[in-house]
């Protein structure tokens, strides 16, 4: 089965869909290192001796099941990995990337869906940027990433890029520094930082996209991202992908592909961390509230929002 990026509305002929939807059989989790070099398996050893020395000084919190000492406990750690062992294309749930006769207007593929362990260090890597969480997250995303783009040359990585407001709360890109653990696993991949926020789009208003339905995702998004200057010069018929950590109803990824677009580039497709569940169209229900972070509170396992 392939996973492989094809030209938009041309879906391959066996493709793996939502896992919920044809749940493939259990299989033991197995523990493979993020590098061939025996040098930088030693050195990632080492860091996580020192990781455990730190939390005997500083006591953490597994942010998934609340085990001690680890921020990500193994356990939960090797539920990500089984939760994104198979990145499949998810571009069907998310209605902004689909024409209303079915043709697929950009293929995306999902490392997950979002669930479970996979969601709350997501929305724990968001919050407070956690090292361990990045590099379970960046190993995750880095498999879709291969599984996206395998046999293909000339791709350049295209991060969509974050609010001026979240940058300034968070004091990072969550999209950027997963993109950096990528790198360090597939570093035949070029990234392009290209894109930015024009300024001019409604996206820049306050409340974000939490809680807004198709409709209201879409209109704020409309004319949100540009490709810069420079990137308008080095764009020209290079064939991209974006990147995005989390996928709803595709608005954010189909504003980021119409900017690419301008710019004169060829979008190939998408990746993203994690897909959710498709919202409703009055944006309420189960599969919004996931969407919107809601029905995990990273702290106190009571309902809260993401922030």
């Amino acid at each position: 089965m392939s996973n492989r990026l094809r030209a938009p509305g041309r879906l391959p002929r066996t493709v793996r869909v939502d896992p919920d939807l044809v749940p493939s059989a259990e299989r033991p989790a197995r523990h493979r290192s993020d590098h061939q070099s025996a040098l930088l398996r030693l050195v990632d050893q080492a860091a996580g001796a020192a990781g455990d020395l730190l939390a005997l000084a500083v006591p953490v919190d597994c942010v998934c099941c609340g085990a001690e000492d680890r921020a990500l406990c193994i356990a939960c750690d090797r539920n990500i990995r089984r939760l994104t062992h198979e990145p499949f294309r998810a571009e069907r749930g998310a209605p902004a990337l689909m024409d209303v006769d079915g043709t697929v207007l950009l293929p995306v593929v999902a490392a997950g869906v979002y669930r479970e362990e996979l969601a709350q260090a997501l929305l724990s890597f968001k919050r407070h940027g956690q090292h361990q969480l990045g590099d379970s997250l960046g190993r995750a995303l880095a498999g879709a990433v291969r599984a996206a783009t395998d046999g293909a040359e000339g791709i350049c990585l295209v991060p969509v890029p974050t609010s001026n407001a979240a940058f300034l709360k968070r004091g990072f890109s969550p999209v950027h520094l997963l993109l950096r653990k990528v790198s360090r696993q597939l570093p035949e991949l070029r990234v392009a930082h290209v894109l930015e926020k024009s300024g001019t789009g409604v996206l820049q208003l306050p409340g974000g996209q939490k809680g807004l339905d198709r409709g209201g995702r879409a209109r704020r998004v409309r004319g949100s991202m540009r490709v810069h200057q420079r990137g308008r010069k080095r764009l020209p018929g290079h064939r991209c992908v974006i990147v995005d950590d989390v996928l709803t109803t595709g608005a954010t990824l189909s504003e980021a592909a119409r900017a690419l677009h301008l710019a004169g580039a060829v979008v190939a497709g998408a990746v993203v961390l994690a897909a959710t569940r498709p919202p409703d169209s009055a944006g309420s229900g189960a599969a919004s509230a996931e969407a919107r972070g809601e029905g995990h509170d990273l702290e106190k396992n009571k309902p809260g929002k993401d922030e």
